[in-house]
């Protein structure tokens, strides 16, 4: 059998850094080299408890701030939904419009024209229903320039509330 090429080094009482004594990991206090014992607890206190053993913390509302000493700080007022395309299509949902659509780099046709009724709507994408034929129709928002309806719309702008006037 080989000897081993290196000497073992002895780090000093509880197998710590060489010169330094005190517990496991060789720090003053015990292991993990944290003053009071296991983890840096409390001496005394048992491993995998933290003062106030068993106890839940209170639920806290997503997306609020948390302050010192773990307070909950409380957030803005609810706001109105915000004012984009697919929130007053949503609030228009069973009204004809038609809608102007434009295609880049098509060969066949650059813009195109669809009307229907407004089933849903989306972040990317309209879903229309032709009149006519029943059949349903994805569109992008990606390709729409305009919509135009021939009645007034529901609209509810952050902190006003109300309808299109009929006539303007």
């Amino acid at each position: 059998m080989m000897p081993y090429p290196f000497r073992p080094v002895s780090y000093g009482v509880g197998g710590g850094y060489p010169g330094v004594s005190g517990g496991s990991m060789g720090m003053p206090g015990g292991s993990m080299g944290m003053p009071g014992g296991s983890m840096g607890m409390p001496s005394g206190m048992p491993m995998g408890t933290m003062g106030g053993a068993g106890t839940t913390p209170p639920p806290v509302p997503s997306g609020s701030a948390i302050g010192p000493g773990g307070t909950v700080i409380p957030g803005p007022p609810p706001q109105f939904e915000q004012s984009y395309i697919e929130n007053i299509l949503r609030m228009n949902l069973g009204k004809t419009g038609t809608f102007y659509m434009t295609y880049e780099n098509n060969s066949q046709w650059n813009a195109k024209v669809f009307t229907g009724i407004v089933e849903a709507a989306g972040r990317d994408h309209i879903i229309i229903v032709d009149g006519t034929t029943g059949q349903r129709i994805i569109l992008l928002t990606l390709n729409l320039d305009y919509i135009t309806f021939n009645e007034p719309l529901n609209y509810q702008y952050p902190g006003v509330t109300g309808t299109a006037v009929p006539g303007r």
